[in-house]
This record gives C-alpha cells, structure tokens and sequence, in this order.
C-alpha cells in the first residue's frame, strides 16, 4: 500500500493542506497525486475535482510539469463519462495558473535588470566580462535566469493539455482554444521553435482523426461545428505565422487551410463563406509577396479580385481600382 495512501479521497485533502500549512509542499503533491492515482477511488466525486484544483496549483508553484500531465491523464479517465465539465474546469485553471507565473516572472525580469541599472552595477568588471564572453545583453541573461524556466513550463502545459485533449468530441472547443492560446502564447514571447512544434502537432491531431473516424469519441469530420473550428484555428495559425514573419511556416498554414476549406466545401459547398476565400487569398498573396514569388503573388490577388467582385451586390469602380491596384 502506498505510504500516501488514505481510505477517503476528503482524508487525503485535509491532510495535504495540512502539509501545506506547515511548508511541506512536495509531500502534500504527493500525497494529493497518490490519490488521484489510486484505483480504489473510480466513482467521481466533486471532492475529486478539489484535490486536482489543488494538484495544479502545487504542480505549478513546485513546477512539476509531468506530475501535471500524469495527473490530468489519470481525471480525465474518471470524468469523461460523467463530469467532463469538471475535467475542463481543471485544466482551464491549471493554464491560468501557468500563464500568471509566467507573466510574473517576466515583470520579475525586468525589475531585476532595472535593479542593476539603477545601482550602477551593469559596468562591473565581472559583469563586462560575462557580457564579453556570452555577447548577451543583461536583459537575455536574466531573462534566461527567470523568465526561461516558466516559459518551459508553459509550454510543456500547454502542449501536454492539447495531447490529452486531441481527437476527442466532447472536448473539442476546449482543444481549440488551447491551440489559440498556445499561439498567442508564441507570438508574445517570440517562440518560433515551439511555433514550428505546435503546427506540427496540430497536422498530426489530424491526421489521427482522420485515420480514426470509425470510433465513436473521436471528432467527426461530417460534422460543420468541427470543420468551422478547425478552419478557424488553422486561419488564426497563419496569423501568427504572419505575424512572427516565419514565412515559410506561413505557407506551410496557408495550406493547412485550404485543406481544411476542402474538408469543409466536400460536407457542404455552402459551409465556405466567399469573404472566407477572400481573407484566405489575401493572406497568400502577403506570403507570396515576402517570398519573392510575384507570379504568384499576382494570380493570388487576380483570385481574391475574381471571388470579391461575384460576392458584391454592387461592385463600383472605386472598389474596382482598390481591388485591383495592391
């Protein structure tokens, strides 16, 4: 029997916070994550749900990513036939969580450089030097020092919680809203690394759901809720690649989403707004244009000309130049 093992799932969460009271952090995860672990406690309980919001705030103050991860992997199996809503309760907080942390850490970084500054202590001797021998900045070492570690950790979380949550119907716009915020979490801290990753492992999710449409769980492909977010999170993915300047990315989601318009007018020739196939050529012509490809930049633009002026009521010669001069 394990040495955190308790008959009760309420026992456990008294005496975790009895740990916590008394500075023992780690002991009180433990024994919190015992609990979730143990096979004996199958029947979901709302206590369940308070002593995994407690296992993600001690995950996250201890930083103890696979912890997080074992655990989530181990609720959802008790939640997803009777309380998913709680399963996304968790993890929503859990994410929250992880992202303050970061932004403190961030501001932390800062002041600390600013700290220096304002104590004359940026011109030490040991301080040139370290300068001299790294050719970094005062700002990139401390942000390596403080910011580095939170942002590893948010992006383990983040990626972790996607894996869980991929191919799975009654959790898709959760999914999806992770992936928003994952990209939102990359153009803000300047991550093309984990760009690349994050586009990567969405093709792959897929993939996977392609390859497994026969299984009752797993998100439908027929069904227009889930194309139009797919679609949606694959336009908001070239956004970002646009807006990180990863060009080649870029092009690489531009035909994300023209897969997903594929997968979408094959359903239905309705599902695709025409102003979507505007936005969507639009955006090519401004990956072409940065790639140096100008013939196709031109036929980009001679297409997104062609589908503006037969969605137009009335199509005016002002709008004409406009269309027609970019």
């Amino acid at each position: 029997m394990p040495p955190n093992f308790f008959q009760k799932p309420e026992t456990a969460l008294k005496r975790a916070h009895e740990l916590i009271s008394v500075g023992k952090e780690m002991d009180a995860l433990e024994t919190l994550h015992d609990t979730i672990k143990s096979k004996r406690h199958k029947q979901w309980t709302k206590t369940h749900e308070a002593i995994m919001l407690k296992h993600m705030e001690l995950c996250v103050s201890l930083r103890r990513p696979h912890m997080a991860k074992d655990a989530l992997f181990q609720y959802k199996t008790l939640t997803q036939q009777v309380a998913i809503k709680s399963l996304e309760t968790v993890i929503q907080r859990f994410l929250e969580l992880a992202q303050q942390k970061t932004e403190e850490a961030q501001k932390t970084s800062i002041e600390k450089v600013e700290e220096i500054d304002d104590l004359d202590q940026a011109d030490a001797p040991e301080n040139l030097l370290l300068s001299a021998v790294s050719g970094d900045a005062a700002q990139d070492r401390m942000d390596r020092t403080v910011l580095s570690p939170w942002l590893r950790f948010l992006w383990d979380s983040y990626r972790n919680c996607l894996d869980l949550l991929r191919n799975t119907a009654v959790v898709e716009q959760l999914y999806h809203r992770i992936a928003r915020q994952s990209f939102e979490f990359c153009a803000k801290y300047q991550r093309r690394t984990e760009f690349r990753k994050l586009c990567d492992n969405l093709r792959l999710h897929l993939t996977q759901i392609q390859k497994h449409q026969h299984l009752a769980h797993v998100v439908k492909l027929t069904s227009a809720e889930s194309l139009t977010l797919m679609q949606d999170t694959r336009l908001i993915q070239l956004d970002t690649a646009i807006q990180m300047e990863l060009w080649q990315e870029a092009y690489r989601s531009a035909e994300d989403v023209h897969g997903m318009m594929q997968l979408s007018k094959d359903k239905d020739e309705r599902m695709v707004k025409p102003a979507s196939y505007v936005n969507y050529y639009d955006k090519l012509a401004l990956v072409f244009w940065k790639a140096g490809n100008r013939l196709f930049h031109a036929a980009a633009l001679l297409q997104k000309y062609i589908i503006y002026k037969d969605m137009k009521k009335t199509f005016s010669m002002e709008e004409a130049m406009d269309q027609a001069t970019r």
